[in-house]
C-alpha cells in the first residue's frame, strides 16, 4: 500500500477525532453516563467506523470515508434529564430511520422536500449554543484561550483541516504547563464494550431520536454524498445507508451514536495527493479503517487526558471545532430568498433550547419554520 494512502488516513482520522472528541466526552458528560459507557462509547463508535469504512471501501470500490455525527453530539450535549439508556433508545431510533431511509426510496425523499434553508436553520440552532461560551472561555483562562485562538486563527489561513487540531495540540500543552491540568495515571488497558439496555419514552424519541436522524442525514450524510460527486465518484448511497444505520444499531447498544458519511475528513481522502489513480483510491478506506481500530483501542489513554483539562479549554474547543460547521448552516438558513424568515424562526426556536411537553427545541423549531414556511407558500398561492 502506497504511503500517501496512509498517511492520508491518519491526518483524516486525527483532524475528525482530535476536533470533535472533547465534545463526544461533553454529550456524555450531560446524559449522566458513567467512565465505562463513556468508554464504551468511544470504542463502539471507532469501530463502527473503521469496520463499516473499510467495508464500504472494499465492497463498493470507492474511498467510503464515515464519521460520527458531530451536530448529533451538540444536539445531544444539549439535552437535558435525558439518562443513557433513553438516548440510547433515541440512537436506536435514528439509526432505524437511516436503515428504512435506504431500503424504502418514499421517506428518504420525503427528508429531501425538507427546505434547504428550514434544515439548516435547525442545525444552526443546535450549533449556535456550543460556539458563544468561546468568548466566556476567553475571559475566564485568557493566558490559555487567546494562544489557542491565535494558532486556531493562524493555521487556518493556511489549512483549515488541522486549525482545530493545532488548537488542540497548544491547548493541551499549555494547560499542563501552566499547571492548568495535572497529567491522571494511566494505564495500559484494552478497552470493553458495556451493554446498556435501552429505554423508550415517546418524548424523548420524538425530540431526540428523530432530530438525531434528520441532522445526520441533512448535515452530514448529503454533504459527504455531495463531496464524493464533486471528486468525480458516484456514490453508493443505498449500501451506503444500509450500512452506516445497521452499524449505528449494533453500536448503539454499547451506548454509541449514529456514525454517517463524512465530508470535511472525506476530502482530505479524496485528492491526489493520496493517490494520483483515481481508481486505486478506494484502498485509502482500509487504511482509514485501520486508524480508527487503533484509536479506539488506545481511548482508555486518550479520555483521561482530555477529561483532566479544565472546562473553559474544553468549551473553547468545542466553540472553535463548531464555528465552520456553524457558518455553513447558518449561510445555508439565509441562502433562499423564499425561505429566509422560516430559516431564521427554525434557527431561533432551535437556538432557545426550550422544551415543551418533554420534546427538545430541535423538533419544535423543525415544525415552526415548517408551519411558517407553509403558509407563507399558501399566502403566494394565487
Amino acid at each position: 500500500m502506497r504511503v500517501s494512502l496512509i498517511s492520508s488516513a491518519i491526518v483524516a482520522s486525527l483532524v475528525g477525532y482530535g476536533s470533535t472528541i472533547a465534545l463526544l466526552l461533553a454529550a456524555a458528560a450531560a446524559l449522566g453516563a458513567t467512565p465505562a459507557q463513556s468508554a464504551s462509547w468511544v470504542l463502539a463508535i471507532c469501530l463502527a467506523k473503521g469496520l463499516t469504512s473499510g467495508f464500504l471501501s472494499i465492497y463498493t470500490k470507492v474511498p467510503m470515508v464515515l464519521a460520527w455525527s458531530t451536530p448529533g453530539l451538540a444536539l445531544l450535549a444539549a439535552s437535558e434529564g435525558v439518562t443513557m439508556p433513553e438516548a440510547v433508545g433515541a440512537f436506536l431510533l435514528a439509526a432505524g430511520l437511516i436503515v428504512l431511509t435506504g431500503a424504502w426510496g418514499p421517506l428518504g425523499r420525503l427528508v429531501q422536500r425538507i427546505p434547504d434553508g428550514i434544515a439548516a436553520g435547525m442545525l444552526a440552532g443546535v450549533l449556535l449554543p456550543f460556539c458563544l461560551p468561546l468568548t466566556q472561555a476567553l475571559k475566564t483562562l485568557p493566558l490559555l484561550v487567546l494562544p489557542m485562538v491565535a494558532v486556531f486563527t493562524l493555521v487556518r489561513l493556511r489549512n483549515p483541516a488541522f486549525a482545530v487540531l493545532a488548537a488542540l495540540a497548544m491547548g493541551i500543552g499549555l494547560a499542563f504547563l501552566m499547571g492548568e491540568a495535572a497529567l491522571p495515571a494511566l494505564t495500559l488497558s484494552l478497552p470493553q464494550l458495556t451493554f446498556i439496555l435501552p429505554e423508550f419514552q415517546a418524548s424523548i424519541l420524538l425530540g431526540l431520536g428523530v432530530p438525531l436522524y434528520l441532522v445526520t442525514m441533512a448535515s452530514q450524510n448529503l454533504p459527504g454524498f455531495t463531496v464524493l460527486r464533486a471528486a468525480g465518484y458516484t456514490p453508493a448511497v443505498r449500501p451506503a445507508l444500509l450500512a452506516t444505520g445497521g452499524a449505528s444499531l449494533l453500536s448503539a447498544f454499547a451506548g454509541a451514536h449514529t456514525i454517517s458519511m463524512a465530508a470535511i475528513t472525506a476530502a482530505i481522502c479524496l485528492g491526489d495527493d493520496t493517490h494520483p489513480d483515481k481508481a486505486q483510491r478506494w484502498k485509502v478506506g482500509i487504511a482509514y479503517a485501520g486508524v480508527w481500530l487503533i484509536l479506539g483501542c488506545f481511548s482508555p489513554l486518550i479520555i483521561p487526558i482530555i477529561a483532566a483539562l479544565p472546562p473553559a479549554l474544553i468549551a473553547a474547543l468545542v466553540g472553535l471545532a463548531l464555528l465552520g460547521p456553524l457558518m455553513g448552516a447558518a449561510t445555508g438558513a439565509f441562502a433562499h430568498t423564499e425561505q429566509r424568515f422560516a430559516g431564521l424562526v427554525t434557527l431561533v426556536t432551535t437556538a432557545s433550547s426550550v422544551s415543551f411537553f418533554g420534546i427538545g427545541a430541535a423538533f419544535w423549531g423543525l415544525l415552526a419554520g415548517l408551519v411558517v414556511f407553509g403558509l407563507e407558500r399558501l399566502k403566494k398561492t394565487p
